[in-house]
């Protein structure tokens, strides 16, 4: 009887697969009605069509652009309207209002045709999101893309609605001052576009000139330090109704100007600790718990008097955290700024993170225009490794879930920078979907842009990233490559990163394009080498030189303009490097000599002061490393040479770095002794003023023909930021790094 069960059932078995072969062969043979097919043959069944007679400008735009990517050569511009569309034809209507919310479209496909719906630039940009996920195609700028050569193209049925996650967008990338394509593709939006005059951070002395109004009225200024400071860089005083007036009948001039802008901000001028302690405005910010009371009690006025027009102002630095009581009006827009924030790991994931969470979550249950201004790479050395790549994502999401509008991530992405062209690609696509899948942009970015050296180049990021976590690395937006040498900049793993990318360049090296990708997006790697190899002690000078030789070669090939936001250039960085890095210190006879301190450098630096003024290490474009700094007072000190010595020259080698509040000191004077006790004066240098942007070294030298033993330096600084700067009337800094006596 089991026998009999078994056959039955093996019976049953042969059966049922013939028929579900059957099934299969007949379903396969049946048309696939839901679909519409778009290339047959490697050509078009349809055109691009307008969706109105004649197409409106949005159309025209959209099918322009279609124009440059796909089979352009069967695309059929004048085609009459709705009643000529055919089976395989791609539509772009333009609607009538953003139905689809603000720049965002719906794409539709059936078994006839592609749809495509958008008011304005939601059409252009439901177009592009059509031909980026339907067709394959990207685009980098610049002409650089990736166009799938289609045979056959057949399309499922759809009904979607994209509605990106922030209505505003704003990021960087060297593409958008030469590139249009570029913005568009993806879809982002300037300031001189929604900001009317360009009014959107930073404009407190554009509204109220310091020039015009700081000598007659210097109380329309913040007090603090025992006085008024008006200055171009000054805050106002947030209290004062006639700053009020003022600042009101200078914006009804500004949007008569421009009737067609909604938007201005009305924001604090750059620099920290400047606001206002007057009288009236400390009552404020004893009643609000900090310096954003004043500011957002003063911007509420405003709205007030422009109820129709959206007054936008920064929660930055000293005003980043919400107030206690006041609440922004409907039409104010909050800028908040992460700018102290780590970079290692997502906000939430770090202590300075999680200090900027409390104010997000603040300001996000109390504004309905919320802006984030979001910063991701080093400012201070573009060209040097910034490993964050897999924290956009999260914070995009962060900001998404706490109900951030408008978003600008300012990511520098200057040609050379660090993975300047994935950086902006991962970023510009989370700000439109922040729910997209970061590994899944990465791999399509590495593979298409890298070729087959994008699986080196993923191991290079992910190792990297992984030693950021692994050594609990502080990643910071003002930093040197040198503050990294001793953990993911160290020697073991630099080897790694050098022998990944040349797998990289070997597996590109018969493609000439991808293989100078490859060495442009080597060269934070280059620089970092050569930052670190100057503070070594036993460096070796010639083969410092050859890489210095392939660094600037490679900097001259790929066009590489700026080092940092101070616009230092790689040339000049490559002759100060020769200059200033390769000489001999040993001809120094401050060298290794001991320093006495007669006025003391600030705590942080007393102990790198015991030996950094005399060890041979120059310092770098950041203060970081190798730098002695006094903040707010002169400075003196002595160096013993150990035995009377013939000295020619005196020589202090100082940083101007305005960005950090580093200025030149106003005088040097050298003085040298035999005994310790009786000093002769040598000479006494005036230091004119200086307010380039550029970081500079500045060698104050004195000539001199005497016998010393002892050499005295005394400094007098600046102590206090002028009026001109953007710390003005707070204390400013002056660094020293390296004393030369011949």
């Amino acid at each position: 009887m089991q026998a009999f069960r078994n056959l039955h059932y093996f019976v049953y078995l042969a059966v049922m697969k013939r028929t579900l072969t059957l099934i299969t062969l007949l379903l396969a043979l049946l048309p696939a009605v839901a679909q519409v097919r778009i290339v047959h043959k490697g050509a078009m069944t349809g055109s691009f069509k307008p969706g109105h007679p004649g197409g409106t400008a949005a159309e025209k735009e959209a099918i322009d652009l279609a124009a440059h990517f796909f089979l352009a050569e069967s695309l059929t511009r004048t085609a009459p309207w709705a009643k000529a569309i055919r089976k395989g034809d791609i539509v772009l209507c333009e609607t009538d209002t953003e139905e689809y919310g603000e720049d965002g479209c719906r794409i539709v496909i059936d078994n006839r045709n592609v749809r495509i719906y958008g008011h304005g630039k939601g059409l252009v940009y439901g177009t592009v999101e059509f031909l980026k996920k339907y067709v394959g195609i990207d685009y980098w700028g610049a002409g650089e893309s990736y166009e799938p050569l289609h045979k056959e193209l057949v399309l499922d049925p759809v009904d979607t609605v994209i509605t990106p996650t922030f209505r505003y967008r704003q990021s960087q990338n060297y593409m958008l001052r030469t590139d249009p394509l570029y913005k568009t593709w993806y879809h982002l939006e300037e300031p001189s576009e929604v900001f009317v005059a360009n009014y959107w951070v930073h404009t407190c002395n554009r509204l109220l000139p310091a020039s015009r109004y700081g000598a007659e009225h210097p109380e329309y200024y913040a007090y603090y330090n025992g006085k008024r400071n008006p200055g171009s860089a000054s805050q106002w005083c947030m209290s004062n109704p006639e700053v009020l007036e003022i600042v009101c009948q200078r914006l009804d001039s500004l949007f008569k100007a421009y009737p067609d802008r909604k938007m201005i901000s009305i924001s604090q001028n750059d620099g920290s600790d400047t606001y206002c302690r007057c009288p009236e405005c400390t009552r404020i910010m004893e009643e609000e718990g900090g310096p954003s009371g004043p500011i957002l009690r003063f911007i509420n006025a405003v709205a007030d008097r422009f109820p129709d027009k959206e007054i936008s102002t920064l929660a930055y630095l000293f005003s980043v955290q919400p107030p206690r009581k006041t609440v922004p009006r409907e039409n104010v827009s909050i800028m908040l700024c992460d700018i102290d924030c780590r970079r290692q790991t997502a906000l939430t994931e770090n202590p300075s993170g999680q200090e900027f969470m409390k104010a997000l979550e603040g300001w996000s249950k109390i504004c309905k225009n919320l802006f984030v201004w979001d910063y991701g790479i080093n400012f201070d050395n573009y060209l040097s490794p910034f490993p964050n790549l897999s924290t956009i994502k999260d914070n995009m999401v962060i900001f998404r879930d706490h109900h951030v509008k408008m978003h600008f991530s300012q990511i520098a992405s200057v040609r050379g920078g660090d993975f300047a062209e994935l950086r902006s690609y991962l970023v510009n696509n989370l700000m439109w979907d922040a729910g997209a899948s970061l590994d899944s942009l990465e791999q399509r970015f590495l593979t298409r842009y890298y070729g087959k050296a994008g699986w080196p180049i993923y191991k290079y990021i992910k190792l990297m990233e992984g030693a950021a976590v692994g050594t609990d690395v502080d990643l910071f937006i003002y930093d040197s490559p040198v503050s990294y040498k001793d953990n993911i900049l160290r020697p073991e793993l630099m080897r790694r990163y050098n022998a990944l990318f040349d797998e990289a360049e070997a597996a590109v090296a018969g493609d000439p394009v991808r293989l100078a990708r490859v060495r442009r997006t080597r060269l934070p790697l280059q620089y970092s080498a050569l930052e670190i190899a100057r503070t070594e002690p036993d460096r070796d000078p010639e083969a410092i030189g050859r890489a210095l030789d392939l660094f600037q070669d490679r900097t001259l090939e790929f066009e590489v303009e700026m080092l940092n936001e101070r616009h230092n250039t790689p040339m000049a960085y490559c002759m100060m490097y020769r200059s200033r890095y390769l000489g001999d210190s040993k001809d120094n006879l401050a060298f290794g000599k001991p320093v006495t301190y007669l006025v003391q450098p600030r705590p942080k630096y007393q102990k790198l002061g015991e030996t950094a003024l005399t060890d041979g290490i120059y310092g770098g474009t950041t203060y970081v490393e190798s730098w002695v700094g006094w903040e707010g007072t002169d400075g003196a000190f002595i160096i013993d040479l150990g035995a009377p010595t013939a000295v020619h020259s005196i020589s202090a080698d100082f940083l101007h770095q305005l960005g950090a509040w580093i200025l030149l000191p106003k005088q040097v004077k050298y003085s040298v002794s035999l005994d310790g006790e009786r000093y002769r004066s040598i000479a006494a240098i005036d230091i004119p003023e200086s307010r380039a942007t550029e970081v500079a070294f500045v060698p104050v030298e004195a000539t001199c023909d005497c016998e010393a033993r002892y050499i005295r330096v005394d400094i007098t600084g600046v102590k206090t930021c002028p009026e001109w700067h953007y710390g003005v009337g707070n204390p400013c800094w002056f660094f020293l790094d390296e004393v030369i006596v011949r």
